[in-house]
């Protein structure tokens, strides 16, 4: 694509031209395969997104007869860069997709489902120049959505869209592997190209070991998972036991559970009157100690004003119950900025499952409307476009059979400020004639053993160590 793009606007490629792609089309056999390795080897070496994307790649194609074929034969045969950045960035998430649906070998822990990274980013609606971080981005789902929602939703001019690809998306990410994924996946939807960009839009490190930084908006669904200890092996190749305790002093409270310590996390680099959702699992809701210390300071320094309650059956990692909470960091004061959370619960009687039905967009179109206090798709109302929706009041929301406020003091009041709260009768409870199908029944048994049998393992594993 880097020499497609080249000849198309007759400057230098963005690879160096010793490693470019005629030079790959110009040899053959041992040759081929020899210069091949080198090429990976020395663009990993390179600055920007490049040298991000090929760090430590390797040629997994070891007869040059199958190598020339698919440099000759197949890729050159196609010309890349009249293909739609859309298209490609498709066929890319489908891979990705496919990869994540393998639970074993796949991405699963890191891809989080479509729809409702699209709901999330329609209730968020990013502006023109805000900047937007995913402090445990993965292959890149939460950043992808934002650039199309600008891109979808605002006319920007050549500035704004230079700043789009190159000042507005961040993301932290742990693994390497994952990086290169997410680097590859951006560049394919044209964000971070720019040689001369101050900051790539990935990076590769442990997000929780101090502040990368404040953004106008984090959105987020940090990794799930609850190890109390790791085995660490030292230079002398003895092994010891490390806690994984965070400790930070802009934390409020010192905790193992990483997902407590990514909320205190995303609150330190919000911005004042910056703007967060983030996924996270029951037990932040109604964790003791640790967890109801930082529930009782982020309703009071932030303002907590939704709750999502996610189904079951929507994530690849089997028996989660997850939801997302939308908060605002707001300034210091004694008056505590939570006034009312106002909680959806798409759960009680709501049955999914990855593939016989799986969550789709639509069904999360209530929420949506009732986040912003009304109809907010396109039709509803002559204020709203395609380009430009309408997205009511905040002020404006209406309590429904899903959708109910509950006032702060109420809230502190609750044992540990436990915010798992519900109010639904689940019909299957009641009446025998209103159970899931059988096969839906069995799914959501399955999902909730292996779940079960996983935390035991850990348990074991820690008690082993």
């Amino acid at each position: 694509m880097a020499e497609e793009q080249a000849q198309l606007r007759g400057k230098p490629s963005a690879v160096p031209e010793e490693y470019g792609w005629p030079s790959l089309m110009e040899r053959d056999g041992d040759e081929l395969e020899t210069h091949y390795r080198h090429v990976l080897e020395n663009l990993g070496k390179q600055k920007g997104m490049l040298g991000l994307i090929f760090k430590k790649a390797q040629n997994k194609i070891q007869d040059p007869a199958k190598l020339r074929r698919l440099i000759v034969e197949l890729i050159d045969k196609e010309q890349w860069t009249s293909i739609a950045s859309d298209v490609k960035g498709d066929a890319y998430e489908g891979l990705l997709e496919k990869n994540a649906s393998d639970v074993k070998g796949g991405a699963g822990q890191y891809f989080t489902p479509r729809a409702l990274i699209a709901a999330m980013v329609d209730a968020m609606a990013p502006q023109p120049g805000q900047t937007i971080c995913d402090p445990a981005c993965g292959t890149g789902g939460f950043l992808l959505a934002a650039h199309d929602y600008l891109v979808k939703h605002h006319e920007l001019d050549r500035e704004q869209k230079k700043a789009l690809r190159n000042e507005t998306l961040f993301g932290i990410e742990l693994v390497d592997s994952v990086t290169r994924l997410c680097a590859m996946n951006l560049l394919l939807h044209g964000i971070g190209g720019d040689t001369d960009a101050k900051e790539l839009p990935v990076t590769t490190k442990d997000g929780l070991s101090g502040k990368h930084g404040e953004y106008d908006m984090v959105l987020a669904n940090p990794p799930f998972g609850k190890k109390s200890s790791v085995t660490i092996v030292n230079e002398a190749g003895e092994q010891q036991k490390e806690a994984l305790i965070i400790n930070r002093d802009d934390f409020w409270a010192s905790t193992s559970n990483k997902q407590l310590n990514f909320l205190q996390h995303i609150f330190t680099i919000l911005k004042q009157h910056g703007r967060a959702a983030v996924v996270l699992p029951d037990n932040v809701l109604f964790e003791g100690g640790a967890g109801e210390t930082i529930r009782r300071e982020l309703l009071k320094q932030a303002d907590v004003h939704t709750l999502l309650r996610l189904p079951t059956g929507i994530f690849y990692a089997q028996g989660v119950k997850a939801n997302v909470v939308f908060f605002d960091r707001k300034p210091a004061q004694e008056k505590p900025w939570t006034s009312k959370l106002w909680i959806y619960d798409l759960r009680t009687n709501m049955h999914f499952t990855l593939k016989t039905n799986p969550l789709k967009r639509s069904d999360l179109d209530d929420f949506v409307n009732c986040y912003f206090g009304g109809d907010v798709s396109p039709q509803a109302s002559a204020a709203g476009s395609e380009s430009q929706p309408y997205l009511g009041n905040r002020h404006d929301r209406k309590e429904t059979d899903r959708f109910k406020s509950f006032d702060y003091a109420d809230l502190v009041k609750r044992d540990k400020a436990n915010l798992d709260i519900f109010w639904l009768k689940d019909e299957s409870l009641e009446d025998s004639a209103n159970l899931p199908d059988p096969d839906v029944l069995a799914l959501e048994i399955t999902e909730d053993l292996e779940a079960a049998l996983e935390q035991f393992a850990t348990i074991a594993e820690d008690l082993k160590e």
